[in-house]
């Protein structure tokens, strides 16, 4: 006879299920933070050289080639990728500095927006800060920027509360899948697949229908090189009748 199931089992599974969630994701953001770190030292190191030595552009384009070549699986070693950790080791001055503010707490890409969008900074620290206490995405981020949040609140740039609570907020699923981090653990793409893509490749017959006529699934975590600099496309698709590539970013 089959094994009676005690009366308190899915209160338990449930249990042990939110305890994995947890760890998972504590896991991921002290893996988070110590990219921030290895980002943080190579643009100081080449920071510092090209004030003693001259290092140049093209000293630059061969250092990004060659820890591409000696770590393939890592998409953070663009040359473009290399100035941004320059900028992000002029930007906070050390790395305790960096555990200790909002920027700790955010994905790359949302740090290349403060970088590239923002010159003071003590607004680069409030944006961190809010961003990381209201999970935004990376859009609304941007778009918080471009309009001047700091001023329609009338609030004077200051140092916000950074604690991030809940896994399922906007900020801790992009933390989570943040393409940099995953890489550099040296996970597979299986590994640490998407729920919201699994569930669309899954049903792609009812996505496509969702889409309207005329579309063609093409791949998903398409791969583009640009330059050198690494792009990777969530969803792409092609019309047939348009003859033009739709992307679709998760």
């Amino acid at each position: 006879m089959a094994d009676l199931v005690p009366d308190d089992y899915a209160s338990t599974l449930e249990e042990l299920k939110q305890h994995v969630h947890h760890a998972r994701f504590r896991a991921q953001r002290a893996a988070h933070t110590e990219l921030l770190r290895l980002y943080w030292r190579i643009g100081r190191t080449s920071l510092d050289r090209q004030a003693q030595q001259a290092w140049g552009s093209k000293v630059l384009q061969r250092l990004a080639a060659n820890l591409r070549a000696e770590f393939p699986t890592m998409k953070g070693f663009s040359r473009r990728n290399l100035l941004y950790m320059r900028a992000f080791a002029e930007a906070w001055s050390s790395e305790d500095e960096i555990v200790q503010r909002g920027v700790a707490h955010l994905p790359w890409g949302h740090v290349i927006e403060l970088l590239s969008k923002l010159d003071d900074s003590e607004l680069r620290d409030w944006y961190a800060g809010q961003d990381a206490q209201h999970g935004w995405t990376r859009p609304v981020l941007v778009h918080q920027i471009r309009t001047r949040l700091h001023e329609r609140e009338s609030a004077a740039p200051s140092n916000f509360p950074t604690a991030l609570d809940g896994r399922d907020s906007d900020l801790a699923q992009q933390l989570t899948k943040d393409p940099y981090t995953r890489d550099f653990l040296a996970l597979d793409s299986d590994a640490c697949e998407r729920e919201p893509e699994e569930r669309l490749v899954t049903r792609i017959i009812e996505t496509l229908r969702e889409l309207g006529p005329g579309f063609a699934f093409v791949g998903r975590q398409v791969h583009f090189d640009v330059d050198g600099d690494d792009f990777y496309v969530d969803l792409l698709f092609f019309h047939v009748e348009q003859l033009r590539y739709v992307v679709i970013e998760l």
